[in-house]
């Protein structure tokens, strides 16, 4: 049963309601706790996931879209965790999520701002990751090795590029994931499919070690889970769920312009920040005919918000700074819209927040909570391995390296379904399920004005990724609703696929 929808949700709130014990209650339905879900049900635990929103409302859904090699953290001496990047990268490209994750060329473009040095350091960082892909066992056909490119090759990649002074650009290549918030989705149905109790708009209360609370968001209605052990993987909320826990949110802010601006993007781009020899501002081909421009790395102060926003700093930092290798700069009326997202990272003490730790911990509290915080989207199946290890709930070892999420196969196996592509880049395997929704009625297959997305999808979002409500659909199943104009001319789509499936 890989089905998630609104028929199964009180299904399994019915069954918890009689007081049975589980192995896990996982508390968070990120890409962290959702990892957790899986690993421990693929395991043979019995598991319950407790989510207050929705999947991937929070941070994971607000990253960048890459799955990095971990050529950053190289540069700051962090090898360790720059491997495991590169290791959780081959097996999301190669064997878990081969049909959400695709190589992505990244071009630094060597225009009269990047200095002899500063190109050089470039190179070298490039040379070193790509020492991580062969370390890692990627094939140079998946992620092929660095090189240095011409003007010519160059201005294909990024028409807009300045090219007085032009000498030609390097390329490198790493992963990008066609949606973030559609692994979350797809690791969740996998759990699923296992026998995991995914439970969104469910609040966990008066947690402890050994069980929680759970308030139907929709309902108000509250059920007690006894749990052998409760795993915290709430991300920047951590601390509210395991008090005493100190984390330093920092935000990560991305801007959504028109591919137009860039006179069609065909390869990353790539700028380093002046000054720093380990910061980047990337501008990124993202489906939709949208580019994300990113990231910032500021920290968050005060409570923490829901849906945090881009500062208007954070904003001209990013146009400043990738406007310096274009010829035509990118203004502010150009951008469509932003959105910000809080990483987790442990308090480390004085210091900015971007020198900050980014390797994840598993911290068990007094009262028994584990908490797996840190991290980053890319390493989410190590993290999930590390905290069920920590459960020590059973002596199996942990399966997800090499188990498929749900649509995964191989390219040659995506390449027999009988779907358009730019379905089968979304859903792999179950591309043609989309197809089936339509029923015959051809409307169901156009495109909903001004995007690409078909009201099928929709369907298919309620009937088997639980979507409860058009939120779900426009924010998190489809990413339409990062742009104003492209929510208001689906919100109609969007209820009518609700009222037509429930």
């Amino acid at each position: 049963m890989t089905s998630l929808n609104a028929a199964q949700r009180t299904k399994d709130l019915t069954d918890l309601a009689e007081g049975a014990q589980v192995d896990v209650l996982v508390v968070g339905g990120g890409v962290t706790g959702a990892g957790v879900a899986l690993d421990a049900a693929s395991r043979g635990l019995s598991v319950v996931l407790a989510e207050k929103h929705d999947l991937a409302f929070g941070t994971s859904r607000w990253s960048s879209k890459l799955v990095h090699g971990g050529l950053r953290y190289l540069a700051s001496g962090k090898v360790g965790i720059a491997y495991e990047s590169a290791v959780e990268r081959r097996t999301l490209m190669q064997r878990t999520a081969p049909h959400l994750v695709r190589p992505l060329p990244q071009l630094v473009p060597l225009v009269s701002g990047v200095g002899a040095k500063q190109a050089a350091l470039v190179a070298a960082g490039f040379v070193a990751g790509d020492l991580l892909r062969r370390g890692s066992r990627t094939p140079g056909s998946v992620l092929a090795s660095p090189r240095w490119v011409n003007g010519v090759e160059t201005r294909r990649m990024v028409p807009t590029v300045r090219q007085e002074r032009l000498r030609g650009g390097l390329l490198s290549w790493d992963g990008q994931l066609v949606d973030d918030a559609r692994l979350v989705v797809g690791i969740a149905r996998t759990a699923a499919a296992h026998g995991a109790r995914v439970l969104t708009r469910c609040a966990a209360e008066e947690v402890t070690g050994d069980g929680a609370v759970l308030r139907d968001q929709l309902t108000g209605e509250t059920v007690s889970v006894r749990a052998r052990k409760v795993i915290n993987a709430a991300g920047v909320w951590a601390g509210e769920v395991a008090p005493g826990l100190r984390l330093r949110p920092s935000r990560g802010t991305h801007l959504v312009v028109s591919d137009e601006v860039f006179g069609g993007l065909d390869a990353g781009l790539t700028v380093p920040v002046p000054g720093t020899t380990n910061r980047f501002v990337f501008a990124l081909p993202a489906g939709h005919g949208r580019v994300y421009i990113g990231l910032t790395d500021e920290e968050q102060d005060g409570p923490i918000p829901d849906v945090p926003t881009a500062s208007a700093d954070e904003v001209g930092f990013l146009l400043n700074t990738v406007n310096s290798v274009l010829a035509r700069p990118i203004r502010e009326q150009d951008v469509l819209g932003t959105y910000s997202g809080l990483r987790p990272l442990l308090d480390g003490g004085d210091g900015q927040s971007s020198d900050l730790s980014r390797e994840h911990a598993v911290l068990t509290a007094d009262n028994g909570v584990i908490s797996v915080v840190g991290g980053k989207l890319t390493t989410y199946r190590k993290m999930a391995q590390d905290a069920v290890d920590a459960a020590a709930l059973t002596g199996r070892p942990c399966r997800t390296r090499d188990l498929p999420l749900v649509g995964a196969a191989s390219p040659t196996q995506l390449s027999l379904v009988d779907a358009p592509s730019r379905l089968v880049s979304r859903y792999g395997t179950e591309a043609a399920a989309v197809l089936a929704e339509a029923a015959g009625d051809h409307r169901l297959l156009e495109p909903i004005d001004g995007t690409d997305v078909t009201p099928a999808e929709l369907r298919f979002a309620v009937r088997h990724e639980g979507a409860l409500d058009v939120s779900d659909l426009l924010d998190r199943r489809t990413r339409l609703g990062l742009v104003a104009a492209d929510r208001d001319g689906a919100t109609k789509a969007a209820e009518e696929a609700l009222n037509a499936v429930t």
